[in-house]
């Protein structure tokens, strides 16, 4: 390996270092719930998608077990040559008929669902527009694509339909937006953007990946939460934040959009399936929330009363329904110190700063769960209030 390689990764981690922006990756010691054991230590969890805890629910592990023994632990190839079974196209039955939608394709991520997006359906004659603020996996997905890119401002509807005029030149226009952004715990202006994407005669897309099974009354998500469930057309999601907590991704839509994405998204024809104990496990989310929505309600609460709390404490807390509660400290060594600091009080939560947010909006993410009691949530608050104060936060 080249020496100057090395030498440039060990000058960029000091550099790191030096700036006290070094991120410790944690070692989980079993399954995450709640509480969780992390590097030795028992802690309260707060920095995990697992939204209705789900991932370590009785049944769902049930399911995953059930299947390795029925269907084993892989096919070894990808879908269009041996790898679909009928395990893959009953979940993809099972999504449509979540988010009433004709049809339904499994990746292994999101990630892979967004990357394998654009490409089969764009090119040099048509447009994308796309929130300045979306996810990078939507950001990595478009740079493959040829279409002509508007990036926008993030949330500004005037920029949208600006850009919507302009792009009436192109021959077809798709406008991509995640339903909720994750860093603000943020949902998107969804019935607007339905509103102008009619008006102008362009697809809107939500990548609802911290929306399934969160919003909405019964999980559908952002779109269920704003009022305009059925007037999206397309879908992208995850399978692995609220639903179980696993792998895998799926877009969801028209039946041609997602025939023709079969068949050309570079993403599923050149990856193997999604594994018969991730599919039945995720399977079994979908089953369990469609036949029981309280654990959504009870996120819900959990979310509100922990707002309510910290910002009653002090704490810059932007406004919002969603568990994603970022408390915002400042810079991003501050963010980390606290982190460090909350983690020795028993409270694992992790702070982000800049470059994946603003300069001078560094924050700790805090996520609830719906397994969170309100113990643990009072418990939490207690100990940022201590940390809070140590470094002058509140």
């Amino acid at each position: 390996m080249s020496t100057a390689l090395v030498d440039y990764c060990r000058s960029e981690l000091e550099a790191l270092r030096s700036a006290r922006t070094f991120k410790k990756e944690r070692v989980l010691e079993g399954p995450t719930g709640a509480r969780v054991r992390v590097d030795g230590r028992d802690v309260l969890m707060l920095t995990s998608n697992n939204y209705l805890g789900f991932a370590n629910h009785p049944r769902i592990v049930e399911a995953a077990r059930k299947a390795l023994g029925r269907w084993g632990n892989g096919l070894g190839s990808v879908r269009f040559i041996c790898g679909t079974q009928e395990l893959h196209k009953e979940l993809e039955r099972t999504i449509s008929a979540f988010f009433g939608t004709e049809d339904t394709i499994l990746y292994m991520s999101c990630w892979n669902a967004n990357e394998g997006l654009f490409q089969p359906l764009l090119s040099e004659e048509d447009a994308i527009l796309t929130d300045g603020l979306n996810h990078a996996s939507i950001i990595d997905g478009i740079r493959l694509c040829k279409a002509k890119r508007f990036v926008l401002p993030h949330g500004d509807l005037a920029a949208s339909e600006k850009a919507l005029q302009e792009a009436q030149a192109c021959r077809r226009r798709l406008y991509m937006t995640d339903g909720v952004f994750s860093m603000e715990g943020e949902v998107g202006p969804i019935p607007q953007l339905v509103e102008l994407c009619a008006r102008y005669d362009a697809t809107l897309v939500v990548d609802d990946s911290h929306a399934t099974g969160v919003l909405g009354a019964t999980g559908r998500g952002s779109a269920e939460e704003l009022g305009a469930m059925g007037k999206v057309p397309v879908f992208t999601s995850t399978l692995g934040k609220a639903m179980g907590s696993a792998a895998g991704g799926f877009t969801t839509g028209p039946g041609p959009l997602v025939e023709l994405l079969r068949q050309r998204s570079r993403t599923t024809l050149f990856s193997n399936a999604l594994p018969p104990a991730v599919t039945a496990s995720s399977l079994e989310a979908f089953r369990m929330l469609m036949e029981d929505p309280s654990p959504v309600r009870k996120l819900r609460e959990n979310a509100r009363y922990f707002r309510e709390r910290m910002a009653a404490e002090g704490f810059d807390i932007p406004k919002g329904v969603h568990p994603i509660v970022p408390v915002i400290v400042g810079d991003t060594a501050r963010a980390l110190a606290m982190s460090a600091a909350l983690f020795e009080k028993g409270v694992y939560v992790s702070g982000f700063g800049f470059p994946v947010v603003p300069q001078g909006h560094a924050r700790l993410r805090c996520q609830i769960s719906a397994v969170h009691s309100t113990a643990d949530l009072d418990e939490a608050v207690d100990a940022f209030r201590a940390v809070g104060k140590e470094f002058g936060a509140i």
